[in-house]
């Protein structure tokens, strides 16, 4: 497929996200090995490989760029490679343009596993690096709306509180995953905050 081609699927995929349709994006493996009270959920990820950069600052929108702009030929072989979901952001909170607020720390794209199992492609720009992820287990709360910097806050808070319930040990800070394009309406989004667990 050349890069018309692609351009036109990807927004196609985008506007059937916005209303609220993702079975066109691939996503990680995962199985759910037990849910807590207030729809937690402990995943159990396959290992797998993401495409990352540092996110620095308040309106960094640069790091989503960057990630796209390898996916969209940024890469020494300057092949194409589909968008899959969530977009994860770790770090502190900061504002995003696209498609949600992010953290400062990284921004990750999770690679399709034909690219993975084919050689992913290596990133033309140094600050865009390939990592691959290990097995994880995770805790996952869901909800819907705009993912405001409130509302992820009072989400963490809330997975936090259910874990320290349930005996189980965070590792390290809540990350954001975002499924979504911004044009996605509210009530129809998939946004989630998730934590490596013990225990």
């Amino acid at each position: 497929m050349g890069k018309f081609g692609y351009y036109l699927v990807t927004a196609a995929e985008s506007a059937l996200s916005a209303v609220g349709i993702r079975a066109t994006y691939e996503q990680p493996r995962y199985a759910v090995v037990h849910r807590l009270p207030g729809g937690v959920e402990i995943r159990d990820y396959a290992p797998r490989a993401v495409v990352e950069t540092e996110a620095k600052g308040p309106g960094d929108a640069q790091a989503f760029r960057r990630l796209f702009r390898y996916i969209t030929g940024a890469n020494r072989a300057e092949r194409l490679v589909a968008m899959t979901v969530p977009v994860e952001q770790t770090g502190d909170l900061i504002a995003m343009t696209a498609p949600v607020e992010a953290r400062a720390g990284a921004m990750r794209f999770v690679l399709p596993r034909r690219v993975v199992e084919d050689g992913a492609p290596v990133p033309t720009d140094p600050q865009v690096r390939i990592v691959s992820l290990p097995a994880q287990r995770l805790a996952v709360l869901r909800f819907s709306g705009r993912p405001t910097q409130a509302a992820r806050r009072a989400r963490e808070a809330e997975l936090l509180r259910v874990l320290a319930q349930a005996g189980l040990t965070p590792e390290g800070a809540p990350a954001f995953l975002g499924y979504d394009p911004p044009l996605t309406l509210p009530f129809l989004r998939r946004n989630e905050v998730a934590v490596a667990v013990t225990g």
